[in-house]
């Protein structure tokens, strides 16, 4: 797929049901082993290929609380981990954490050349 058509999709405004459901994953609140792909599979479907494999993954400041700074969903593994102040980030996710920690932001698409930080109301912003 051209670079430029696959920039132009990701950066189109997320849907209501993708918000929803990254953020029930964010929590927990899907099957991890079943829905990550199929979520962004839906989302992108004119690039679903492309966009499942450039994915690294999300962040997403922590409701945790203190010591917790941020949460990770890693595409790859499937897994959500919780990270305290000062952990590294795995997998070059390292680079949306300050983006995450400061809020405004639902969630954080990490890309290997870019992070996408996706407000709440699905709006797309491209920090590279």
């Amino acid at each position: 797929m051209d670079s430029f058509k696959l920039d132009r999709i990701l950066r189109k405004k997320r849907s209501k049901e993708y918000m929803e459901a990254i953020m029930k994953l964010g929590t927990g609140g899907l099957d991890l082993a079943n829905d990550v792909t199929s979520i962004v599979v839906k989302e992108f479907e004119e690039a679903a290929d492309f966009a499942v494999d450039i994915l690294l993954g999300y962040v997403a400041k922590c409701n945790l609380g203190f010591p917790y700074e941020v949460h990770t969903l890693d595409i790859g593994l499937r897994i959500i981990q919780h990270y305290k102040l000062g952990d590294p980030l795995p997998n070059g996710m390292e680079k949306a954490r300050g983006i995450a920690v400061r809020g405004g932001y639902a969630f954080i698409e990490v890309y290997a050349d870019c992070c996408r930080a996706i407000s709440d109301d699905g709006t797309v912003s491209v920090i590279k």
